[in-house]
């Protein structure tokens, strides 16, 4: 689905699993290095627009890199405090063969 078609009708895709693709163009993670501790929040822009990209753990794409994500779209996505709006919980991540 284009980013464009959720954020025009969000309760369409509410609690739904939705695949997304596009560049990451910001990116927020948090490791602990020696621990499983991780997880952090990137955007995702398809050309249509932007959706951040919560991440519970693991470690977030880099910035520029172009990917393909699967998750659950929900509005008021937080993480760590801060709310990000109209957002996914990642579940699945694949990045563009070069």
């Amino acid at each position: 689905k284009s980013i464009a078609e959720i954020q025009a009708n969000p309760g369409k895709y509410q609690d739904k699993d939705v695949a997304i693709a596009g560049r990451v163009v910001d990116s927020y993670g948090i490791s602990i290095p020696g621990t499983r501790v991780g997880g952090g929040a990137y955007k995702v822009d398809d050309g249509t627009g932007s959706m951040w990209v919560i991440v519970s753990d693991g470690a977030v794409p880099s910035k520029g890199a172009e990917i393909g994500v699967k998750g659950t779209i929900s509005s008021g996505v937080n993480w760590k405090g801060r709310n990000y709006g109209l957002g996914m919980h990642e579940k699945d991540r694949r990045y563009r063969k070069q």
